[in-house]
């Protein structure tokens, strides 16, 4: 049985997802963002596989390094955020100093792409390439559980006034990748509380 969890970092409460199973004490981590010492205090006798990260903008890639050197684990992104990792004016952190210092993270070891499957914990995470919110964007499906970054959330959507953001692309992404899954599907999004496909179809007013 795999237990999700979830840890709202930093300044801007960027929720990072920590899937494990108990008995392996083995565990995939989604968007580690900053301030990660609440996630890092919960994986400590923990064995992570991976880092995934839904896109590479500064709060949800924070911590993203020092759990990599801790846990020797491997990070994956879609390549066309690829070097956004190591530049603080793509990820965005020089755009907020205020926030805290320019954030640059070593690259990815693998790249995710549209339809691969992924395999970890004797589960399969379905990626789904949702860009609009940035043009790396992806979504994790597994079974009935969505991680979807900051593409969609609680009757509201991701911004697209960001370098590379688009509305339009935000909008296909929505209706053409997330609004045909099911209805129960739970939607674990970068920000605030879960939601489920079927209640944001019928009642997200952006959409």
């Amino acid at each position: 049985m795999i237990k999700i969890e979830s840890f709202a970092l930093g300044p801007l409460g960027t929720n990072a997802y920590l899937l494990s199973n108990p008995d392996t004490k083995q565990a995939i981590i989604i968007d580690p963002g900053m301030n990660p010492k609440p996630l890092i205090k919960r994986i400590a006798d923990l064995d992570i596989l991976a880092i995934l990260l839904t896109h590479a903008h500064f709060d949800h890639i924070g911590g993203v390094d020092e759990i990599r050197k801790l846990k020797g684990c491997p990070v994956y992104i879609h390549d066309l955020e690829a070097d956004w990792l190591s530049n603080p004016k793509k990820n965005g952190s020089a755009r907020w100093p205020e926030l805290g210092a320019g954030i640059e993270v070593e690259p990815a070891e693998f790249a995710l792409d549209e339809g691969q499957v992924l395999e970890f914990l004797g589960i399969k995470l379905k990626v789904f390439h949702t860009p609009g919110h940035s043009p790396g964007s992806v979504s994790f499906l597994y079974e009935k559980h969505l991680f979807g970054g900051d593409v969609l959330f609680r009757l509201s959507v991701g911004r697209t006034d960001l370098p590379g953001g688009d509305s339009n692309a935000l909008l296909d992404s929505i209706q053409d990748k997330l609004f045909v899954l099911d209805d129960d599907v739970v939607v674990y999004p970068g920000h605030g509380g879960k939601t489920t496909i079927g209640f944001e179809r019928d009642n997200n007013p952006y959409v």
